[in-house]
């Protein structure tokens, strides 16, 4: 098929998901399978075998081919390879070691500090509210800024503003966020020190949903000559003008191209990128770096990883940009933020990083600011990691993503209560309570999400599964064992140290057992389980005991000392190698932790194992409000995909490009939608990414033009044009037509009994 200049090329045939299998297995690809994805069948072709593999062997094309520049010996040592690296060491955190990219004055790479940025929400075509809002973000900490430039209008305020700014006496660099529209991009370069692109849509224009099959390989070819030829004059502009680019995947917005061959994967987001870096490398351009965006943590964490990878296996060493896109606001978006960017700056991988939030830009720096401070303690602390007892990694495949085999308690014909229900099967959450909140039931019922009739407790879907109390009431204090019973009467376990126990019985508890002390442990009178507390320090020796111990739970309780995920990795990896069903708590203190510190550290420390399925639930003990920890354990495991208890919002952080007021319409939408558990709701400022984060959302709601909203039912849009005033409710309308709304519950008063 010829490709005709200044012409998107088409693709013929039927529409079907296709990855040319045998291309895969007999060519040397940059990017390989990785398991989060679907099975991608065989493409078929028209051309023989034997030609097609000529066609494409011997293409002597000077463009980027679709069989990658490289030569027959580096072809086979790849072939042979495996990706079994993605960070410096799994045993230790240190950084990958990058390149430095040169962004104005400011140096982005291992050698340097990790940068924090944001992005503006105003108009681009505002300029000196753009200016405002540069400067506001600087001053708080923002090391670069980026800028929606969509149209022609906002790229003739780009020069105005970078002048406005440089005579206010800020240097800050700047970003262009560039969708669409390569010459825009052009002209941009003039005026900012970075360019944005996201290769789903730079040369592909808007997202479909079509699955392609090209029924000759030289129709995907000429697709990729096509965007060669889009984005090469952009690489030798920022080449020539010594500007930085970021080549910037969205999960939601990956080009019909892409979504043929690969589906809508961790390794098609991974391509798409390495298509454009191919262009940028063929040029000798490598002032560059990328990053691999989704709304997903684990999605997010997953692609991240196989990029860091992919460029371990080719020798690349371009920067990672950090964050999780359209994280949603409050400690959700917080949470969601720290489990993405969290997890893989505990492994050392990121060198600069966005908290993207429903939220004013210059407020996104304080939690980026904790998360990089995070970051910093785990690589001081190098001697934190030395303290976890050697041992080798086996089990842990990066590329597969796989939650653990576990067997919940069962019911014994000696129980008195039924006992299933102290850990859920979605992962659990177990509140640690004082022996001075027993004085007020009623207000410890509600902390710990139970509904109440007449004065009595029940669980409800927010419930802690189990509380750890560390002292015990004694036995003549009638008023707060009831209360305790009261709770076990319903299902909550009651968890308590084995010494406290044997001090003051109390009827059907878990007894907690150190594990040095397990061996000798002697079950006291009315305790009817048994949890062990591990270190992750211990002799290979006892956590094979454990494994095989009768232990209803582990409570993974790693000291300060230690470094908790490489501790972690440890027990999961003794765990495995025996086979272990025994479900694992990460059990964690905080003293005196602000609240945003207490989120993003257990997001960080705690999401970085429940991101490989290592973990069935939390333990936080903090002096905090208990509801709010409570809240906190239960934001962990919905961010972590895990247990949701409430609404799954995608809601994006806004921008110049936003046709309505974000924040205003989420806090609407989550006020009246909020109580519906499994079902997600995507909130989309703009058409950019909102269509493509729609197949990770029941429905969407996103802004289509000025004053107009389009309603979405997974990725399809049903409803166009409505009037903002009349949105959020033709919202819950479409949710009741397709019979996922609940009403709202009613709290009943406790009443005295």
């Amino acid at each position: 098929m010829g490709l005709m200049r200044g012409r998107r090329p088409t693709s013929t045939g039927t529409l079907a998901r296709a990855i040319p299998a045998l291309l895969a297995a007999a060519l040397c690809s940059e990017t390989m399978a990785f398991s989060l994805g679907p099975a991608l069948p065989a493409m078929r072709l028209r051309t023989s075998t034997s030609a097609r593999l000529s066609s494409l062997t011997m293409n002597s094309s000077p463009k980027v081919s679709f069989v990658r520049q490289t030569d027959a010996s580096t072809k086979m040592a790849h072939k042979q390879k495996t990706l079994n690296k993605y960070c410096e060491s799994v045993y230790k955190t240190e950084r990958r070691k990058t390149r430095t990219v040169h962004c104005g004055d400011v140096p982005i790479g291992s050698e340097h500090p990790v940068a924090l940025q944001t992005m503006t929400t105003a108009l681009t075509t505002d300029v000196q509210g753009s200016i405002d809002q540069v400067m506001r973000c600087a001053d708080a900490g923002a090391q670069l800024v980026r800028l929606t430039v969509q149209g022609q209008r906002e790229a003739d305020a780009t020069m105005k503003i970078k002048e406005g700014l440089l005579k206010a006496g800020y240097t800050t660099p700047l970003v262009a966020d560039i969708h669409f529209a390569p010459k825009i991009a052009m002209q941009v370069c003039e005026a900012f020190d970075k360019i944005r692109i996201n290769p789903g849509n730079f040369a592909d224009g808007r997202k479909t949903f079509k699955e392609i099959t090209y029924e000759d390989p030289k129709d995907y070819q000429a697709e990729l000559d096509y965007i060669e030829e889009t984005f090469t004059p952009l690489v030798l502009k920022c080449k020539e003008l010594g500007r930085a680019m970021r080549i910037g995947t969205n999960h939601g917005s990956l080009s019909a191209r892409t979504l043929s061959y690969y589906g809508d994967t961790p390794q098609g987001m991974v391509e798409s990128a390495f298509e454009f870096a191919r262009i940028c490398r063929k040029h000798d351009y490598h002032n560059f770096l990328f990053s691999m965006k989704a709304s997903n943590p684990k999605v997010m964490v997953a692609a991240y990883r196989l990029l860091a990878a992919e460029m371990y296996s080719l020798d690349w060493d371009y920067p990672l940009h950090l964050g999780v896109t359209e994280a949603g606001e409050g400690e959700d978006g917080r949470m969601k933020s720290a489990i993405g960017i969290g997890s893989l700056l505990q492994d050392g991988l990121g060198d600069t990083i966005r908290v993207s939030l429903t939220e004013d830009p210059w407020l996104e720096l304080d939690p980026a600011g904790k998360l990089k401070a995070i970051a910093n303690a785990q690589l001081e602390a190098a001697g934190a990691a030395s303290n976890v007892p050697t041992w080798r990694e086996t089990t842990r495949d990066f590329k597969v993503f796989s939650s653990r085999e576990v067997e919940l308690p069962v019911q014994k014909e000696s129980d008195n209560l039924d006992m299933r229900n102290v850990l859920h099967r979605d992962g659990s959450v177990i509140s640690a309570i004082t022996l001075e909140q027993l004085d007020q039931p009623a207000a410890l019922y509600a902390k710990l999400g139970c509904k109440t009739a007449v004065g009595f407790p029940f669980k409800d879907i927010a419930t802690s599964d189990s509380v750890f109390i560390r002292t015990l009431p004694a036995a003549a204090d009638k008023e707060r064992r009831l209360a305790l019973r009261r709770l076990q009467e319903v299902g909550v376990g009651v968890l308590a140290p084995i010494a406290e126990l044997t001090a003051n019985p109390l009827p059907d508890a878990v007894a907690v057992v150190p594990l040095a002390e397990m061996a000798g442990a002697k079950m006291p009178e009315g305790a009817v389980r048994m949890a062990v507390t591990v270190r992750g320090d211990e002799s290979d020796e006892l956590l094979k005991a454990v494994a095989s111990s009768d232990a209803v739970m582990i409570l993974l309780e790693v000291p300060a000392d230690i470094s908790r995920i490489h501790a972690s990795r440890r027990v999961f990896e003794a765990m495995k190698a025996e086979a272990s069903k025994i479900p694992v708590i990460h059990h964690t203190k905080f003293t005196t932790e602000p609240r945003d510190e207490l989120v993003l550290t257990t997001g960080s420390q705690v999401g970085c194992s429940l991101v490989d399925g290592n973990g069935e639930g939390v333990l936080i003990e903090s002096p905090l409000d208990l509801e709010f920890v409570r809240l906190t354990s239960f934001g962990l495991l919905q961010g972590s995909r895990m247990r949701n208890i409430k609404t799954e919002y995608v809601s994006c952080p806004s921008c110049g490009r936003t046709l309505f007021d974000l924040q205003e319409v989420t806090a609407k939408i989550s006020e009246a939608t909020g109580h519906l558990p499994g079902v997600t709701i995507a909130v989309m400022g703009c058409i950019v990414n909102g269509p493509g984060e729609m197949a990770d959302a029941d429905f969407g709601y996103v802004g289509g033009a000025p004053g107009k909203i389009d309603l979405y039912v997974g990725k399809t849009v049903v409803r166009k044009a409505i009037p903002s005033a009349e949105a959020c409710d033709e919202l819950i309308q479409l949710i009741k037509d397709n019979d996922r709304w609940v009403e709202k519950e009613v709290e009943e008063e406790a009443v005295a009994a």
